[in-house]
């Protein structure tokens, strides 16, 4: 089998076993194409994980995936530092860096707002002339050890091109959430719902002085500043709507299945309540 039909058996895989497991069905396919190296990689960039979490040298909490791995080694978005180090890391340009310290903060104020706590990082690289992208991670876990429990994992890969004789810039996002709620107790029994739900965005965008190469200061903290709240925008309002799908998907359906098997109310009044509507509707058809 060709290494792409390999790759598509794989992900279709992934896609009907349990979100919650992903990571170790990852493994027992990777430890499968352990001679291909090639195929090991792609598996890894094609695949969403649930996000993991580290500490860097200065104690603070980042969160790990395939977007600042460099072999096994993973770069912190604070202190741009690899754990376990590395002396030919892969790094953003200076002028990038900077840019991704003030996402960093921006989004990490962003998660404060709506996740109140958690963990936030963002991870940028260069493409060709002005152009770039990035993505931006969110983690938020409940109830860790209690009898109800619960993981958000969202992930925002976005690309960000330059808009030819225009102070313009064109974005396209995609987005992945992974939603994973464990229950148990004796009054339900145990509960296990996780899913995962990806969707796409994008716009175009003014950028300040984006047609030019400016070296002052200045200019690039607008430019920084622009194409941040820019990005905001897509994560914020994309992430909403996928935050909405979700509880209608997830609660709503769960609802009409359980109203489907036991009824609140006697099926005696719930017959009378159908008849009652049925009146209705025939009295209006004949005015």
């Amino acid at each position: 089998m060709a290494s792409k039909d390999l790759i598509e058996a794989s992900n279709d895989l992934l896609r009907r076993l349990n979100p919650k497991n992903t990571t170790e069905n990852l493994n027992s396919l990777i430890s499968l194409f352990r001679n291909d190296p090639t195929l090991t990689e792609d598996l890894l960039s094609d695949t969403d994980q649930p996000l993991l979490v580290a500490r860097d040298s200065e104690n603070r909490e980042y969160l790990l995936c395939d977007w600042n791995r460099d072999g096994d080694s993973y770069r912190s978005p604070w202190t741009n530092k690899y754990t376990p180090e590395l002396e030919d890391g892969t790094y953003p340009s200076d002028a990038l860096r900077n840019r991704e310290i003030a996402a960093n903060q921006a989004f990490d104020v962003y998660r404060e707002l709506y996740y109140d706590r958690g963990v936030s990082s963002v991870y940028l690289w260069n493409q060709e002339n002005n152009d770039f992208a990035g993505v931006v991670l969110f983690k938020k876990s409940v109830g860790d050890g209690a009898e109800s429990k619960g993981t958000w994992d969202s992930i925002h890969v976005f690309e960000a091109k330059a808009v030819p004789g225009k102070a313009k810039f064109s974005y396209k996002l995609t987005s992945t959430v992974i939603l994973n709620m464990v229950s148990s107790g004796e009054t339900i029994g145990e509960m296990d719902l996780s899913g995962n739900m990806t969707r796409q965005s994008g716009g175009i965008f003014d950028v300040y002085a984006a047609d030019l190469d400016s070296d002052r200061e200045q200019d690039r903290e607008r430019v920084d500043a622009d194409h941040i709240a820019n990005i905001g925008k897509l994560v914020e309002d994309l992430e909403l709507d996928m935050r909405n799908l979700l509880q209608e998907v997830y609660f709503g359906k769960a609802k009409d299945v359980v109203a489907n098997l036991r009824s609140v109310q006697s099926l005696s009044q719930a017959n009378r309540d159908r008849l009652v509507h049925q009146e209705m509707i025939s009295s209006m058809s004949k005015r």
